[in-house]
């Protein structure tokens, strides 16, 4: 079913997958719920948790973008859809939650991110969250997009994804000026988003990759590690490149580093996004 197999004017496809995602989104609520040690209502209303906020925007973005990739294909009838359609981005939601895990065992893994969520309020953290979210909704959208595969591609290109996000994430704090953990702790926000940033322009290249229809395993790995390769080698390069010309005499990694100056990060972020979106395109 492709995109243009749910336009507005279908009076009766649209409002029903419109349903299936408010159901996605109670049970990616109560999923959520059952994988932390606190409650998601109390930080959010009575807290006002901003680090809280940040990783359930994230989060929540993430289901949508699940749904939107499986929605993503043609049709084999309305019933069969739903059913195709709820149940990859079911997986998806699973998926995600067990990602909080391994973001707060590989990728974080020098700090209790719960801690520094909810007794610090640390919003560098939550914007971590995000992006890492954001960055495994975009792999595993990917990965349910198209025909073929089936759930186990979704689990082979989420597994793929999962290391990618770490094996790049030693590559980015190996290339920083600073250390991502220690300006972390420290409550330094403009790291947390410029590396949030990184985590889903690097997310964006490898999820073209996967998308679409299933070939077969040679040709979609080496599709996938081929991404992989180039943005490996051509985020750290345009870091660099753009460390410089962004604010012409200035360092955007010491901006961040000493000032924590979160307009250099979002520079950051944003520059790393819209290469990654055009190289996207290109390859």
């Amino acid at each position: 079913m492709t995109f243009a197999g749910l336009p507005i004017q279908d009076i009766v496809r649209a409002p029903i997958f419109l349903v299936l995602y408010l159901v996605l989104l109670l049970l990616a609520k109560w999923f959520k719920g059952l994988a932390i040690s606190y409650k998601i209502n109390q930080q959010l209303s009575e807290s006002g948790n901003l680090a809280i906020g940040l990783a359930m925007s994230g989060y929540y973005l993430a289901t949508a973008l699940i749904l939107v990739g499986a929605l993503y294909g043609p049709s084999h009838g309305l019933l069969q859809d739903l059913l195709a359609v709820g149940g990859y981005s079911l997986a998806g939601i699973v998926l995600l939650n067990l990602s909080r895990w391994f973001n707060d065992w590989a990728i974080l893994r020098k700090f209790d991110d719960t801690h520094q969520l909810i007794a610090r309020r640390n919003v560098g953290v939550g914007a971590v969250h995000f992006g890492a979210y954001v960055a495994t909704g975009l792999v595993i959208a990917g990965s349910v997009s198209g025909e073929g595969g089936g759930i186990v591609s979704m689990l082979v290109f989420f597994v793929l994804g999962q290391l990618s996000l770490l094996a790049f994430s030693l590559i980015y704090e190996r290339l920083s000026p600073y250390s991502i953990h220690k300006t972390l702790v420290d409550s330094n926000v403009a790291s947390g988003v410029a590396f949030a940033g990184h985590l889903i322009a690097l997310a964006i290249i490898i999820m073209n990759a996967s998308a679409g229809d299933f070939v077969n395993w040679p040709a979609d790995l080496m599709a996938f590690f081929a991404a992989d390769l180039i943005a490996f080698v051509f985020l750290p390069i345009l870091r660099l490149i753009m460390d410089r010309m962004v604010i012409p005499g200035r360092s955007l990694g010491r901006e961040i580093r000493d000032n924590g100056n979160l307009a250099a990060a979002l520079l950051e972020a944003t520059t790393a996004i819209c290469f990654a979106g055009v190289t996207a395109m290109l390859i």
